[in-house]
């Protein structure tokens, strides 16, 4: 175990009832005027904004709207924000919604403050030093970005083609607050809720892949995670209104990624930098069911290279008792694979996501552009890996496709 330091800030207010709260958990930011953010027109036509609004002003805060955010979130409306709130002299931002939108408002909030481009914190030109605080009311959960640091945006303004990149901070930008009421999640559908648990359970695997040893009580709160949500999962889907299925996936979510199982360990994360750039190139994609796709094609690939910690995911989570770790690698991203699209009903390769003709060549080339020649904590990859790792999720009629060169590479 290397040393860490852990630091989660954020208050959450969880159970039945929450947002009732969220006027005097916005109070104690220090907030006088709040910008809320939201996606679609769901939280504004079911009331939700309107009563959150009245429990701001109620308390004598001041709000004014940001509309419109969609999955897979852009610049487009973060530069709209940024503008709109520094003209209403804004000091905080209330994030009503999922990962979108709170990604949106964590980079609005960092790009008041900062007198050059917000884009140059996620570049790593510029570290975040000054940023508004941010409140979560969450109503899709998956992302868990309620409870970290991060923000994912992708970039479509003075670029040839889209770049999706991260920004990661260890505190400024974790959300003051987060409110979490699992009956806000009864109306999402079966997909949503699906493609949410694969977030939630990449968000652990990421952090689980990891060169360090002996880190067996954080390994073991990996685990326990994955096996409650594995457990969980088919009686929220069965049940939408299943209120403790639906509490035990969510607070799930949250633990998945505000870096409790990262605690001691390098992480690895090449699986969701994979994935940015598919749904950077296809934004239909959700990034949830983008993961289904890579992460077992991410395995399959280690099976073969680095076998030992996916064989110890199957034995401890799937019960595989290969004794051989190859073997097991390979048992246990069949299972996966199995459980990704038995009960949560998730595709298995580029055609099931809608994309009938991947540019893998583009893909690749923009994945090591933005992140290095090597990549990967677990294990490097080189650009001829991660082309072998997407072709792997090719469908049959994709593959047969493939030149006799290409077919032999993968």
């Amino acid at each position: 175990m290397e040393n860490f330091t852990y630091y989660s800030p954020t208050l959450y207010e969880f159970g039945r009832g929450a947002e009732e709260k969220v006027g005097m958990m916005t109070f104690l930011t220090g907030a006088t005027k709040v910008m809320i953010v939201y996606g679609r027109n769901y939280a504004k036509k079911n009331g939700l904004i309107d009563r959150i609004a009245n429990s701001l002003s109620t308390i004598g805060i001041d709000h004014i709207e940001l509309g419109g955010v969609e999955p897979n979130p852009t610049d487009t409306l973060v530069y709209e924000g940024i503008k709109k709130g520094r003209a209403a002299h804004i000091d905080g931002l209330l994030a009503v919604g999922g990962g979108s939108v709170i990604d949106t408002a964590k980079a609005i909030a960092a790009g008041i403050p900062y007198k050059g481009d917000f884009w140059d914190f996620f570049t790593g030109k510029r570290q975040v030093e000054d940023a508004l605080p941010v409140g979560v009311v969450l109503t899709i959960p998956g992302s868990g970005s309620e409870g970290s640091g991060n923000s994912v945006i992708t970039r479509t303004t003075d670029v040839e083609s889209p770049i999706k990149l991260s920004l990661r901070t260890d505190s400024i930008l974790r959300p003051r607050f987060a409110i979490i009421n699992p009956e806000m999640t009864f109306t999402l559908s079966a997909y949503q809720t699906a493609i949410g648990i694969v977030d939630m359970m990449t968000h652990i695997m990421e952090r689980y892949f990891s060169i360090t040893t002996r880190v067996e009580v954080t390994d073991r709160l990996a685990e326990g995670l994955l096996m409650s949500l594995m457990a969980e999962a088919p009686k929220a889907l069965a049940d939408p209104t299943d209120y403790q299925a639906r509490a035990n996936v969510e607070w799930a979510g949250t633990l998945a990624h505000n870096g409790l199982v990262g605690c001691g360990r390098r992480e690895d994360w090449v699986s969701h930098f994979m994935e940015h750039e598919i749904s950077a190139l296809y934004p239909q994609v959700a990034h949830g069911a983008g993961l289904a796709v890579v992460v077992p094609a991410w395995m399959a690939f280690m099976a073969h290279h680095k076998p030992s910690k996916v064989a110890q995911l199957g034995r401890r989570i799937f019960g595989v008792d290969e004794k051989d770790d190859r073997t097991a690698a390979i048992e246990t991203v069949a299972s996966l694979r199995a459980f990704f699209t038995a009960v949560l009903r998730m595709p298995t390769n580029f055609k099931g996501l809608g994309i009938e003709s991947p540019d893998i060549h583009a893909m690749v080339e923009h994945l090591h552009a933005n992140k290095g020649e090597e990549i990967g904590g677990y294990y490097r990859l080189t650009s001829a890996d991660t082309e072998q790792i997407y072709t792997l999720m090719l469908s049959d009629e994709q593959r047969e496709a493939l030149t006799p060169k290409e077919a032999a590479e993968v």
